[in-house]
């Protein structure tokens, strides 16, 4: 058995593809590349993937729909790869469940930089998993051993990312949390990176919240970043 990460990329642009396979099987990776949305579906359903690079315009299954069907059974990491740079087209990537979105044309190296910030998180997120403790605040109980935030003991769906982020802000609560300090602390940009992967989860979360009747509150703090108030 192999301890490599194994890393499946859909994108009709082959050359594309296996450049990033290339990149990624350099790095120590596993990698296999699929040309369509529809192969790679079914090549995870049978063999599931430690991340997914997945392009938005594919024939058969679009990167959108395999996002969201990807995300009906598991919360595996997924970077969007895409020409279609528009913002309402990144928050759309986001909100279905994407854990990051990068534009067309990107450097290679940028896109493993994300790679590997998202499997350090994954793995200080393993770690921390003893010593994090279950919090409780407002109508929410938040369950670190298995990632899980409770409203009334019904799992309101975070995925891992969207835990570790909200966990963060309630664990920090009464003070304001930094963009910067969030993208390191829950992706591990060590540098400024340009990307809206914050500000469009934590609209997700907020959804799931206001989706179970949550009286919890993110609140934006303008120009700086977000606060929990614990009103308790």
């Amino acid at each position: 058995m192999t301890g490599k990460k194994l890393i499946y990329i859909a994108d009709d642009e082959k050359n594309i593809c296996n450049i990033i396979k290339s990149f990624l099987e350099i790095e120590g990776y596993d990698a296999e590349a699929f040309y369509n949305g529809g192969s790679l579906f079914e090549a995870f359903k049978n063999r599931p993937a430690d991340l997914l690079v997945i392009d938005i315009m594919m024939p058969e299954l679009d990167g959108f729909s395999l996002c969201s069907s990807i995300r009906l059974q598991s919360s595996v990491p997924i970077i969007i790869v895409s020409a279609k740079d528009t913002e309402a087209d990144k928050i759309k990537g986001l909100s279905l469940g994407s854990d990051d979105y990068l534009t067309k044309p990107f450097s290679p190296l940028e896109l493993i930089a994300r790679i590997k910030s998202i499997f350090r998180r994954i793995d200080l997120d393993k770690a921390k998993c003893d010593v994090l403790k279950e919090i409780k605040i407002s109508d929410i109980v938040m369950k670190p051993e298995i990632k899980q935030a409770e409203i009334n003991g019904t799992n309101i769906g975070l995925t891992g990312m969207e835990f570790s982020l909200l966990y963060y802000l309630i664990d920090n609560r009464n003070k304001a949390v930094d963009r910067r300090e969030l993208l390191y602390k829950i992706w591990g940009f060590e540098n400024s990176v340009e990307t809206p992967a914050t500000d469009d989860m934590i609209k997700r979360i907020r959804k799931k919240l206001s989706d179970y009747g949550s009286t919890l509150r993110i609140e934006t703090v303008r120009g700086f970043g977000y606060k929990i108030e614990d009103k308790e």
